[in-house]
């Protein structure tokens, strides 16, 4: 579709490509934080600051990056997460991205702010994929999506829990995000500079929120994000009302947004079958820690009691293996493939995927390690 690529070597060429290629409101969408954006930087640079050790004299010829997450098996242990406007990225990108994942053999997770629908997306993959919720206001709409989850036969709801309101994110607020765009001047300049994305547009299956958008009552046309943050997402959320929504699943159950070992406790104790230690990339609570920093008191809290998924700041395979040498079980990826979506497509999703086991493979060999599951503190340098 793209026709001559760049040589790609690492996700931040497929950042830069993806900067191009995008227009800059959607491209600023993913390439922000909250506030300063102090805590979205800090997420990757506490990565990158923890040391590997290296080993030597190890048979590392048997080595395998496969595991499981919640009981199902993966190529490495590794989940796209969910994030919103994946389709503004690219046309069809939630699909795109589902489909790259199912060849790769990792999770994808499909957002309730997604652009293609559940249904879209199921219709187009053979693999079960994972959904994940926000808890609204609406609880009709809320127990509906669920229903649409388990009829497309998704393998595991998400729920998520640090988003109950909208941190404020400086580049959306000046970019007037909405979707589609609005055809402000200077929103319709910015897209004739991208024709390629505009050609790709004039296909695609949905150009709004697909989830939302002719399914949630007295919403039956475009409505910027925002706004409908602002009405629907339920301030009032509760363990009591973490436990309805597990009764209205009944299956695969992963709370996400986890960042202190008492709220890690009572997650646990909900019955989650994981957690995901999560600051939301550094887009809710500008301030907070990176959440590197808060997984080993989290694991030292409920390791024996829940899996402990991780989340922000991941741009490697090395990070993936330093998350897992403190502890987590596995880890979610969303700047990185949305890069890739952005900049190459499902091919760009693929290419991100394919950089992420090259580099956690080489690590492994390297720090002398040859599965996943003997990955621990040892493998860092003190």
């Amino acid at each position: 579709m793209f026709g001559r690529n760049p040589l790609i070597t690492n996700v931040s060429d497929l950042q830069e490509l993806a900067r191009r290629r995008v227009p800059r409101m959607f491209y600023d969408y993913v390439d922000c934080g909250s506030w300063s954006e102090k805590t979205y930087r800090e997420n990757s640079e506490a990565l990158s600051s923890i040391n590997l050790r290296q080993r030597v004299g190890v048979d590392i010829s048997r080595r395998s990056t496969e595991s499981t997450m919640i009981g199902q098996k993966v190529s490495m242990p590794v989940a796209l997460a969910p994030t919103g406007l994946a389709g503004m990225q690219i046309a069809n990108g939630e699909i795109l991205a589902a489909r790259a994942a199912e060849k790769a053999g990792v999770p994808f997770t499909l957002s309730t702010v997604s652009v293609c629908s559940i249904e879209d997306v199921a219709a187009a993959t053979d693999t079960p994929f994972w959904f994940q919720l926000y808890m609204m206001k609406d609880r009709g709409f809320m127990a509906d999506l669920i229903a649409r989850a388990k009829a497309a036969n998704c393998s595991a709801l998400v729920l998520t829990l640090d988003l109950q309101v909208q941190g404020q994110r400086h580049k959306d607020l000046r970019n007037g995000l909405s979707t589609p765009p609005k055809p402000t001047l200077r929103n319709l300049i910015d897209v004739a500079r991208h024709p390629r994305w505009c050609l790709g547009m004039l296909g695609a299956k949905s150009r709004t929120f697909g989830n939302i958008v002719g399914h949630a009552p007295n919403i039956e046309d475009t409505t910027s994000m925002s706004l409908w943050v602002a009405e629907q997402f339920d301030q009032t959320l509760s363990w009591d009302d973490v436990a309805w929504v597990r009764e209205q699943w009944g299956g695969k159950f992963i709370l996400k947004g986890i960042m202190d070992p008492s709220d890690a406790l009572r997650a646990a104790e909900s019955g989650a079958d994981a957690i995901v230690v999560s600051n939301h990339g550094g887009r809710q609570l500008d301030g907070a820690p990176a959440s590197i920093t808060a997984l080993p008191a989290i694991v030292e809290a409920v390791a024996d009691k829940t899996e402990i998924h991780f989340d922000s700041g991941i741009r490697s395979g090395q990070d993936v293996f330093r998350a897992i040498a403190l502890g987590a079980h596995a880890v979610y990826i969303g700047r990185a493939f949305m890069y890739g979506l952005g900049a190459m497509g499902e091919d760009g999703v693929t290419r991100c995927l394919e950089l992420i086991h090259r580099e956690l493979d080489l690590t492994m060999a390297l720090c002398g390690t040859e599965s996943i599951d003997k990955i621990g503190p040892s493998a860092l340098a003190r």
